[in-house]
């Protein structure tokens, strides 16, 4: 791939509903005027620095709002296996990234209802030592 990437706004209102979204991010950006990414390549590369950028906007907005200094960023999800992604993010954000666990929504979801049956006790922050000690995530420092 050569050339610049086309980053576009993934909040806007166009990707909600679900549906074709290549179509939908190709018709985005032809009507705000960006280059419109022309091969699959193309394509997953804007959608990954898009994505990253937002990630460091609002990280940045949110750091701003509530006076808090953000020092590490968390990947969970499916998104924690894309490497660009996580790596982007850190060099986008100038913070440190942990990505991971991959099932982070399942494995919160278990702990709570197993401390709502007494079958875990603790702390949400106990709860989350639980899960930071059963799965290692993954460091991505950022690059200038």
């Amino acid at each position: 791939m050569t050339g610049p990437v086309t980053v576009f706004d993934v909040d806007d209102p166009a990707f909600l509903a679900p549906g074709d979204m290549p179509a939908r991010i190709r018709e985005h950006c032809a009507a705000h005027g960006l280059a419109v990414p022309a091969t699959p390549v193309e394509l997953v590369r804007s959608i990954i620095e898009s994505l990253a950028t937002k990630y460091a906007s609002t990280l940045r907005a949110a750091s701003e709002l509530s006076g808090t200094s953000i020092r590490t960023v968390h990947i969970v999800g499916g998104g924690s296996q894309n490497e660009l992604l996580c790596q982007l993010t850190a060099n986008l954000t100038g913070l440190p990234v942990l990505a991971g666990p991959v099932e982070a929504t399942a494995i919160g979801n278990v702990l709570i209802q197993a401390r709502a049956q007494g079958l875990a006790h603790g702390s949400l922050e106990a709860l989350r030592t639980l899960v930071a000690q059963a799965y290692s995530p993954r460091h991505y420092e950022p690059h200038a």
